[in-house]
């Protein structure tokens, strides 16, 4: 069987990288794992050389996923200028795949399920990032959210954002205990981690929190999947 390589490529925690560089190695071990024949490398914007250091081994034919949630100046602009002269093709990140809405939705019903709340009865906090300049990151959260409320049928679907309005807090109030918050972020961080349950905490949410949507044990085979069609 053919390998197939990949690099994917992360924000990271530009404040203490080594963790955040750690943590994607990880998932990215999560993710070859998913598919046979896959070899994924991982590296950070945030840690100095890193990603560098990671393309010299690497032809220009190795497809690089971007692990984000929009299509940002990330991706569009902070990406390529790392990549220099170098053509590897820049993959669709990970929330804007048209399959994540029903993918995350299935997962979410089993959560609810779990807990014997009905669907019909329950609710979902999506907290996402924002952006004070980009109109685009809370497009795609909120594109997001009405695709999983049209699989779900939710009594209750609220989008709260860390860097824009409503803000997480607004959206999380009076949101019974029949309620998950999601985080909408491809990696565990600062938001995730401080913001959010901070936000959750001022609102008096009574409901249950989930890791962020990256870390969910469906996304690591979406991404091979992405991965292997990519190097077809």
């Amino acid at each position: 069987m053919t390998e197939t390589t990949a690099l994917i490529v992360a924000h990271g925690q530009p404040s203490d990288p080594d963790p955040a560089e750690a943590a994607l190695a990880r998932f990215a071990a999560r993710v070859a794992a998913s598919a046979p024949g896959l070899s994924v490398h991982s590296a950070t914007l945030a840690a100095p050389g890193r990603l560098e250091a990671v393309l010299e081994g690497l032809p220009e034919t190795v497809p690089i996923y971007p692990l984000f949630m929009a299509r940002g100046w990330f991706v569009t602009s902070a990406l390529p200028r790392r990549l220099g002269g170098r053509a590897n093709p820049i993959l669709d990140p990970l929330g804007i795949d048209q399959g994540l809405p029903a993918l995350i939705a299935a997962h979410l019903a089993k959560e609810l399920d779990q807990r014997g709340w009905p669907l019909a009865d329950s609710a979902l906090v999506l907290a996402a990032h924002g952006s004070g300049r980009s109109r685009n990151p809370s497009a795609v959260a909120n594109g997001f959210a009405e695709q999983l409320q049209s699989h779900l049928g939710l009594a209750r679907l609220s989008v709260g954002f860390v860097e824009e309005t409503p803000s997480i807090t607004e959206a999380a109030r009076r949101h019974g205990a029949m309620s998950l918050c999601l985080p909408f972020f491809a990696c565990a961080g600062g938001h995730a981690n401080e913001d959010v349950p901070q936000a959750l905490e001022q609102a008096g949410y009574a409901g249950d929190l989930l890791p962020v949507l990256g870390e969910l044990p469906p996304v690591p085979a979406l991404i091979a999947r992405r991965i292997s069609e990519a190097g077809r």
